[in-house]
């Protein structure tokens, strides 16, 4: 008998776009949830990142972001658009947007519309700030959110290099999707155990303060601070990877006692007697000076060989890896982490599997859908083929 998903019979409907909002709903599907994206009819924007193999809109990150998911192309602003989307609404567990809250109230589905068309229903807010404050009705995107929260000063402080820079990473929309997915299933389960569905407000500004402060705010969390923020392990200057005669590695030295068995497998007789890391108390007070002795001294062997002398003595170190080289990282092979799929329109690509495994539930989900795939199925209009 087949294993039910997880998240077996709870319908979410999402009228999110770009990755916030899509990502959390990737991970809700990912767990077996019946997600209908709801989008316009020339679809998401973010289905337009990269260049797709053979379909207009779906672009090499579409893929892996809406696996799993129902495609309902509607317009929003027309009467038919409004029924169809009032109408999958009627037989949802969730309805998860991140139309601005103005927006949302005269497009008629603000949280009092969508209650009266669901009494029980999970309404999910994604938005930029939290309403209740000044910043509530400002857009906000990943760079925004990393410029506010003081996170395009972390690599200043690490290099010295006084222009603020971004992390190349959409960063602060996936920290907030994962929030976004946290709180939904929280909800989900208040519902389930209590009867009664609520209003959950996401925003992007603090949950990404949130998860950033957690060292970051380090010293001044105290009142007087006794320290400025800023977690110094993280911003040293020195903590980076260690060049090796073919590459680079990253190891972490991160008691006295790894200091100590590394300062022998360099062989470093010198750092062995130097004043600063001959005793236990001195090598963390000391770690930045280390790291800097270390890169020294790594280039000695290939970054292979530092690894397999490293794993043998239970120090952490992996090799500095490419981009593109991820994929065949022999681990993650190992897992199938990345699946070689055939998606129905785009023909092969690499499928990411749920990161996290179960010991029962089935997490299987269905490819990316194309715009408006499942218009008929779901009560939207008749879309014309693409040219």
């Amino acid at each position: 008998m087949p294993q039910q998903k997880l998240l077996e019979g709870i319908r979410i409907v999402d009228l999110t776009n770009v990755v916030f909002g899509p990502y959390a709903t990737e991970i809700l599907a990912d767990l077996g949830a019946d997600v209908i994206k709801v989008e316009a009819l020339t679809g998401d924007m973010f289905r337009f990142a990269g260049k797709p193999s053979h379909t207009a809109g779906m672009g090499p990150c579409t893929l892996n972001l809406n696996k799993g998911k129902r495609s309902l192309s509607i317009d929003l602003k027309t009467d038919e658009g409004k029924a169809a989307l009032a109408a999958v609404l009627g037989e949802a567990d969730v309805f998860i947007h991140n139309v601005r809250g103005k927006a949302i109230e005269r497009l008629g589905f603000g949280y009092d519309a969508v209650r009266a068309i669901r009494p029980e229903i999970v309404y999910v807010h994604c938005v930029g700030f939290g309403s209740g404050g000044p910043y509530g009705d400002l857009q906000a995107y990943d760079d925004v959110i990393q410029a506010a929260t003081g996170t395009t000063t972390l690599l200043p402080r690490a290099d010295g290099n006084p222009v603020p820079r971004y992390l190349p990473s959409l960063i602060a929309d996936k920290v907030a999707g994962l929030h976004g997915a946290y709180a939904t299933l929280a909800a989900i389960v208040h519902k389930l155990r209590f009867g009664e569905g609520q209003f959950v407000e996401v925003p992007m500004f603090e949950t990404f303060t949130h998860f950033m402060m957690q060292e970051h705010l380090y010293g001044a969390a105290l009142v007087p601070a006794t320290e400025t923020a800023g977690y110094p392990r993280q911003v040293d200057p020195f903590r980076q990877p260690f060049p090796t005669a073919d590459g680079y590695i990253s190891i972490v030295p991160y008691t006295p006692d790894s200091v100590g068995l590394l300062i022998t497998l360099l062989g470093a007789d010198d750092l062995a007697q130097d004043p600063r890391f001959a005793v236990t108390n001195g090598r963390i007070a000391n770690i930045s000076a280390f790291y800097e002795e270390l890169a020294k001294r790594t280039p000695q062997k290939t970054s292979a060989e530092w690894c397999r002398i490293l794993a043998e003595n239970q120090v952490p170190a992996m090799p500095v890896r490419d981009l593109a080289d991820v994929p065949s990282d022999p681990h993650l092979q190992a897992v199938d982490f990345f699946e070689l799929s055939v998606h129905p329109t785009e023909g092969e690509y690499l499928k990411m599997r749920a990161p996290v495994t179960f010991s029962a539930g089935s997490v299987e989900v269905r490819p990316a859908p194309t715009v408006g795939q499942h218009n008929a199925e779901l009560g939207g209009p008749a879309l014309k083929p693409s040219v």
